[in-house]
């Protein structure tokens, strides 16, 4: 298994959006990480790191050397786009090209809404495209919706939602987000990463999570899904372990080799990772 979403980050070096006094104002370093495990008979084959909003480009880098220097622990990394704007396409491409097998396997690009992410950013996505690098969307509000038009837009970019698009809580009404999970997963270049659960679905019945999970699986098909943990933001909720297994357990009606699809082979792909 790949967990395609966890997190390092040292509140001494910026992330600002890191309070004092929360769970998660401390550092959390590759140690940790590689401490947290994914459980027993998890076989856990590497972990993707996501950048986490330290607020400046040399968290590209950081995570860059990490991926260098301990392949037995980081597969991939996920860059911030935002940060790299204002270097605009042209240099942009360029540092991609230079960093060759070396470069991010994703950037990512987040606010509240599409409309709300940095336009200098936005021109990014074409050169995303022609690299092979995935595009990641972390938005709030029609990350569904947002990544169906920017992948019909361009075919050859791996677009991955994160955290399933960020649905309600389901304890509440879904809004729109059902109709939009059939609108992306008719777009065959959307992805979808099955990761927050334990956060986002804080308080709902785990048979309802697990539907959800089944639910978005059936809709995208194994070779579209992708799991995360969201190491650490999970903690205050449960383990990394525990986190994963909450995404597992909506795999349980799919044939072993389907699993193994959601779970290894599609990230492989996806992301570009070394088997």
């Amino acid at each position: 298994m790949i967990d395609c979403h966890a997190h390092l980050w040292d509140p001494r070096r910026g992330f600002p959006w890191i309070r004092p006094g929360s769970a998660h104002y401390r550092p959390f370093t590759a140690d940790d990480l590689a401490d947290a495990g994914a459980g027993k008979g998890a076989g856990l084959r590497g972990t993707v790191l996501v950048e986490a909003s330290r607020g400046d480009a040399a968290e590209t880098l950081d995570l860059r050397e990490l991926r260098l220097r301990r392949p037995d622990l980081v597969a991939g990394y996920v860059g911030n786009l935002h940060v790299h704007g204002d270097a605009g396409p042209h240099r942009f491409g360029t540092l991609l090209d230079a960093w060759g097998d070396t470069r991010p396997n994703g950037m990512r690009i987040g606010g509240p809404a599409w409309k709300d992410t940095p336009e200098p950013a936005r021109r990014l996505v074409p050169v995303l495209a022609e690299a092979g690098v995935a595009l990641e969307l972390n938005l709030g509000e029609g990350a569904l919706r947002t990544a169906a038009e920017v992948a019909a837009a361009h075919p050859a970019l791996a677009v991955v939602v994160d955290h399933l698009g960020n649905p309600p809580n389901l304890l509440k009404e879904p809004g729109s987000w059902y109709q939009d999970l059939e609108l992306a997963a008719a777009v065959p270049n959307v992805h979808v990463k099955i990761s927050g659960l334990l956060t986002q679905q804080h308080g709902v019945p785990a048979d309802r999570t697990t539907r959800l999970v089944r639910q978005v699986v059936d809709a995208f098909g194994p070779d579209r899904c992708l799991v995360g943990s969201d190491w650490p933001i999970c903690l205050p909720r449960g383990s990394r372990a525990q986190s994963l297994d909450a995404a597992r357990a909506g795999l349980a009606h799919l044939p072993a080799a389907r699993q193994r699809d959601v779970l290894h082979a599609t990230a492989v792909r996806v992301y570009g990772l070394r088997g």
